[in-house]
Formats: C-alpha cells, structure tokens, sequence
C-alpha cells in the first residue's frame, strides 16, 4: 500500500520528490548515472534534511539534479500526506539507507517549468545523479522506473494527469 497512516511510516526515510512538466505537457525524466537496463529512469527526488520543509527540500532536490534554478519553475501542485515504498530485501543500491531504513516515504510536488532546455545542466552537483534525460508522457513513466516503484508512480500519474496537454489552464 502506498498511502498510509504517519505511525506506519516512521523507520522510512522522509523524501521530496519532483514531476516536472514543460509547457507541451510532457515530463522531465532522468536517467541514474552509472546505471544500464530499461527501468533506470526517475524523476528528481531526494532526502529532507532535518528541519527543511518538504516544499523547500523538492526545489533544493531538482536544483541539485538537475541544475535548474528556482525561479525556472512555478508550483502546480502537491499530492496530499506522504506516497511510500518499502525496500525490497535484496536492493542494495544504497546499503547504507537500507540498514537504516525500511522504505522511503515521499511528498509530490508538480512544477511547471519556465526556462529552456538550456537551463538544464546535469553536472551542477557532484557527483551527478543523472548521466541522461528527456522529456516523456506522464502515463509512460512507470514503466520506465525500476519495478518496485512503479505503485507510487501510479498514483502520481493518476494525481497530476490533471497538468498535461490539453489542459492549458492549469499550464
């Protein structure tokens, strides 16, 4: 289950994460850097930092990964409470996390982005998270994140289908 009560998440590690449409209605995805396979593709995320708001953490998060500034995106919208995903017992991507925590539970943001695609630059933080990015359907997503993620980004595609083409007045 994807949603759950705050009580059930507390051994999972608090995280901000970040859809991004442009102004056809499509959205940025980025490719894990040093990663090989079809389901390597996310959308920026990453951890809160303690006593950093979740909104401030999302922005902080897609500066980092992907270079774009502040003042490059406007709010769209946030999915409500927390989406979470428990670790698989054999993920070992960041056995660090793993040890500590037994999923990730993240608050959604939608931004709608304001600059050009020039404005992206993968290298702003070292080391990049990404070594590749494009911009997609929203509907397509899922399948193209690793399978044990895919329930959250269900649920993301079914909160903010509501930002893509064809309905230009929320862009």
């Amino acid at each position: 289950m994807i949603k759950r009560k705050k009580s059930e998440l507390d051994k999972h590690r608090p995280n901000a994460a970040v859809v991004l449409f442009n102004k056809k209605g499509k959205v940025w995805m980025g490719r894990r850097a040093h990663t090989d396979g079809t389901n390597v593709w996310q959308f920026p995320q990453g951890g809160i930092d303690e006593g950093e708001k979740p909104l401030d953490a999302a922005i902080r998060e897609l500066e980092e990964e992907t270079g774009i500034r502040p003042g490059l995106i406007k709010k769209l919208g946030r999915v409500k409470g927390w989406l979470a995903y428990d670790f698989p017992d054999d993920v070992m991507q960041a056995p660090n996390k793993r040890l500590l925590w037994d999923g990730q539970k993240q608050k959604w943001y939608a931004f709608l982005f304001l600059g050009k695609d020039s404005d992206i630059h993968l290298d702003a933080h070292q080391p990049p998270e990404f070594d590749d990015w494009r911009w997609v359907k929203l509907k397509d997503a899922p399948k193209k994140i690793i399978p044990w993620k895919r329930p959250v980004y269900d649920e993301v595609v079914r909160e903010f289908s509501q930002f893509c083409k064809g309905r230009k007045k929320n862009l």
